[in-house]
């Protein structure tokens, strides 16, 4: 008896210890999703600014265009 109870103990131990460990496997995998989803959006937002700052350019660049155009006509 005393063989199945020191079994029985060192069984749940192992069991409690596997308990934490999992625990923080979890709770490693939510942080991992949630910087993996911060970069994305990070990396997202970068995308756009520079779609945006590229708009921009060729947009003032159009306008300078447009500018010489004007002041040939004009003469």
């Amino acid at each position: 008896m005393k063989k199945v109870a020191l079994t029985v103990a060192v069984l749940a131990l192992g069991l409690a210890a596997c308990e934490t460990k999992t625990e923080e496997a979890v709770e490693n995998t939510t942080v991992e999703n949630a910087v993996e989803a911060d970069v994305n959006a990070a990396d997202t937002a970068v995308d756009n600014a520079l779609d945006d700052a590229g708009n921009a350019v060729e947009n003032a660049g159009e306008a300078v265009e447009n500018a010489a155009d004007d002041a040939d006509n004009a003469m």
